[in-house]
C-alpha cells in the first residue's frame, strides 16, 4: 500500500495587510524590532494634517551593504535598495532594485536587525524629508516605469527620475538643475541624519553581534572614526 502524500501546512492568509503583505511575510516581529504593518485600510495618511509625501534613505548593511530609498505613495512606502547608494551627478546611472512596500511607520527605524532574520543587519536613516511628484500621475508613472519626482531632504535635494529596465530592475538617475553635483555623498555625510551616528556605533547601541558589528564598521569610512580631513569638516559645515 503505497503512502499517502504528506499534506504541505496552509500558508497564512495574510490579504489583511493588503500592499503591506509581503513584507509582513518575509518577517518575525517576536524576535525583529522592525514595526510591524498596519492592517489594510488602517493607514498613518489617514489624520494626517500635512499634505507633503515623506522620504527616507535608509543605508542598510546586511548581507551587503546598501542605501534602501523609499518614497511614501497610498499609505505605503514605495522601496527600492540601491546597492552604491543616490548620486547627484547626472552623469551617474545608479542600480534600483525594487523591493516590497514598507509601512509608514519604518521611517523611523534606526538599529539592528538579529542574524538569521530577513535583512539581518544594521539600518541608518541616511536622509529623509519630502518629495514631490513631478510625474501628475504617480500610479500611472509607476506602471509606466518613468517615475519623476523631487527630493527636499537634508542630503538629497532636487529632481530625480526612477526608470523601470527589466521587471524589479530600475535605474536612479539625477535631473540636472541647481542640485546636480559630483560629489560623493555618501563619503563626504556618511553619518545619520538623526542620530549623526556611524553604522558602527548605531550596532554597538543595539547590541549587535561581534560579526554585525564587525561588518557595520568595515562600512563606515576610515575618517569616520576620529580623523579629521576636508571632506569631513565640509560635510559637518553642508
Amino acid at each position: 500500500m503505497s503512502a499517502r502524500p504528506r499534506r504541505e501546512p496552509a500558508l497564512p492568509d495574510l490579504s489583511k495587510y493588503g500592499r503591506l503583505a509581503e513584507y509582513r511575510a518575509k518577517r518575525r516581529f517576536d524576535v525583529t524590532p522592525e514595526p510591524p504593518p498596519r492592517l489594510a485600510g488602517v493607514t498613518k495618511t489617514a489624520g494626517k494634517a500635512s499634505p507633503k509625501l515623506e522620504f527616507v534613505v535608509q543605508k542598510h548593511r546586511a548581507g551587503h551593504l546598501h542605501y534602501d530609498v523609499r518614497l511614501e505613495h497610498a499609505g505605503v512606502m514605495l522601496s527600492w535598495a540601491v546597492p552604491k547608494g543616490p548620486a547627484p551627478d547626472p552623469a551617474v546611472k545608479r542600480l534600483a532594485m525594487q523591493t516590497e512596500p514598507h509601512p509608514m511607520e519604518y521611517n523611523q527605524f534606526e538599529g539592528v536587525i538579529p542574524e538569521g532574520e530577513y535583512g539581518g543587519g544594521t539600518v541608518m536613516i541616511w536622509d529623509r524629508g519630502t518629495w514631490t511628484p513631478e510625474s501628475p500621475d504617480v500610479t500611472r508613472a509607476l506602471g509606466k516605469g518613468d517615475l519623476k519626482f523631487r527630493l527636499d531632504g537634508r542630503k538629497l535635494k532636487g529632481s530625480w527620475v526612477l526608470v523601470r529596465t527589466h521587471g524589479r530592475q530600475w535605474l536612479l538617475m539625477k535631473h540636472r538643475d541647481a542640485y546636480a553635483s559630483t560629489e560623493d555623498l555618501t563619503a563626504t555625510k556618511p553619518r545619520s541624519v538623526v542620530s549623526r551616528r556611524t553604522l558602527a556605533a548605531i550596532a554597538r547601541a543595539a547590541g549587535a553581534s561581534p560579526r554585525q558589528l564587525e561588518q557595520a564598521a568595515a562600512a563606515d569610512l576610515p575618517r569616520e572614526e576620529g580623523q579629521s580631513s576636508t571632506a569631513a569638516r565640509r560635510a559637518r559645515v553642508r
